[in-house]
């Protein structure tokens, strides 16, 4: 009895039951402070958005329209208009990946009770860790209408009017005659949206071409090449923002150089109708540009091993432009053009002389081509034919008298002749010379003489050209045979 209640005083110590209030005083103050149970907090992960757009604590966020998670606070982000999204997560939001994406959208129409439709991103992205940070550039924010209609002054309102009414005037106006000259056989007497209708008829195709080509904006990593190009987007809105003066001067000059196309309209429309037949033939050529790529690349193939020695064949002409550096250099120059220097004096006096020489040697070309050659050609025709061109006969009659001059004294060349006696008389030469002529005596008459001989010179002509005489007839009736000197 005594041992029970000794332990039953030591339960009761007042020291114990202090602490014991204490603990119990500090845990309600905690949770009184905090509003946060210790160990139950959720997943946390913050989103860097242009604007809250009035979003509070608590508010929803939501995955696919499912609650996962809730705002624990906002705060603004130092030294920007930014504000910081501190989000709680469930586990049933989790993964959520390096791609999300989270947007601020309205439970309400038009305004008020906003939550975070957070998208988690593909399973091939990195997973992100408690506390990591969703980037402005995956944020977006609604427009508010307040925004809309801020943008739409009074003056912007009425500007809008105007491009509708004009629109609907372009669009319904019957086109006048001279429209009608200027435009495509099949639109005319058409409105711009009868055209419009007809158009759709080849909208298949066109979109069918334009699908592909936005496919093939979609890049080979739809995922990070589009998130590539927000981020570029958002960087270059960031930058017009930044210089609003700038874009209005473009914008004033964009207006200028509309209404310098709409000058132009006649032109502009005249480019546009041959626009078609210039993409035709652009076809063809690009077609045969594409054909023309298979040598070009077999010729850069070839070509390689030679563009590989480049570099040896110009490090191998180093000496030879040295040497012909110092050849051309001052003092070589200089030696070689006093060296040149009576050469090209001579050569001078030559070329002048020659201005004279020339022409003369034209003219003995000239004779020898239309005369003295011809001659030399024909065959003459008497009792001592041989069939061989005249020129030949006369080289042979040299290579003749060559061989009966020859002789073994000192008293020259000389052709003998051994006359005999008989009862026939010969006279050569001239009777009216100072000589007289000479006589002697011949064993058979003279035959004869051919050509003939006509008593008198042949007339030489100094002021005709050789070139301008007609070549002789050695066959014909001057050439004939006649009676010989002395004979009757």
């Amino acid at each position: 009895m005594a041992a029970s209640r000794q332990r039953r005083r030591d339960a009761r110590s007042p020291v114990t039951l202090a602490a014991i209030a204490s603990v119990l005083i500090l845990a309600a103050l905690y949770l009184g402070f905090t509003k946060d149970i210790p160990f139950t907090r959720g997943f946390e992960v913050q989103a860097v958005f242009e604007s809250a757009n009035s979003l509070r604590p608590n508010s929803p966020v939501r995955i696919a329209g499912v609650n996962v998670g809730k705002v624990q606070k906002v705060t603004a982000r130092k030294g920007t208009d930014q504000a910081v999204v501190t989000m709680l997560i469930t586990e049933a939001g989790l993964p959520i990946h390096a791609d999300a994406t989270a947007k601020i959208r309205p439970r309400i129409f038009l305004e008020g009770n906003f939550f975070v439709d957070l998208r988690a991103g593909t399973p091939s992205a990195p997973t992100l860790e408690d506390g990591d940070t969703i980037k402005v550039t995956r944020t977006a924010t609604p427009v508010q209408l307040d925004q809309v209609l801020t943008a739409l002054q009074s003056d912007t309102r009425q500007d809008l009017r105007d491009v509708l009414d004009g629109l609907a005037t372009g669009l319904n106006s019957k086109p006048s005659k001279a429209d009608d000259a200027d435009a495509d056989s099949s639109a005319r007497g058409q409105t711009a949206a009868e055209s419009f209708n007809d158009a759709y008829k080849d909208a298949p195709g066109a979109l069918r071409g334009g699908a592909q080509v936005n496919e093939a904006l979609l890049g080979t990593e739809p995922e990070r090449d589009v998130a590539r190009l927000l981020e570029g987007t958002a960087r270059t809105t960031g930058a017009l923002i930044r210089n609003e003066g700038l874009l209005k001067d473009l914008i004033t000059n964009f207006n200028g150089t509309m209404a310098a196309f709409a000058g132009e309209a006649g032109n502009l429309r005249a480019s546009i109708r041959e626009l078609a037949p210039t993409l035709e033939n652009a076809n063809g050529a690009l077609t045969s540009l594409n054909a023309a790529f298979p040598p070009t690349r077999a010729f850069a193939r070839d070509i390689l091993p030679g563009v590989r020695e480049t570099p040896a064949t110009i490090k191998a002409s180093f000496p030879w432009i040295a040497q012909t550096r110092r050849l051309l250099s001052e003092d070589e120059l200089r030696g070689l053009a006093r060296d040149l220097s009576p050469a090209t004096r001579d050569l001078a006096r030559l070329t002048d002389s020659s201005l004279e020489l020339l022409p003369k040697i034209d003219v003995a070309a000239l004779c020898a081509r239309d005369n003295l050659l011809p001659t030399g050609d024909v065959v003459i025709n008497d009792q001592f034919n041989s069939g061989a061109e005249n020129y030949k006969e006369f080289f042979w009659a040299l290579v003749g008298l060559s061989g009966e001059g020859q002789n073994f004294d000192a008293n020259g060349m000389y052709v003998r002749f051994q006359p005999g006696g008989g009862t026939q008389a010969v006279a050569l030469g001239n009777p009216n010379a100072a000589t007289g002529p000479l006589i002697g005596s011949a064993a058979a008459p003279v035959l004869g003489v051919q050509p003939r001989y006509s008593g008198k010179r042949p007339p030489y002509r100094r002021d005709v050209p050789c070139y301008k005489s007609k070549p002789p007839n050695l066959n014909g009736a001057a050439a004939a045979k006649g009676p010989g000197e002395g004979t009757k």
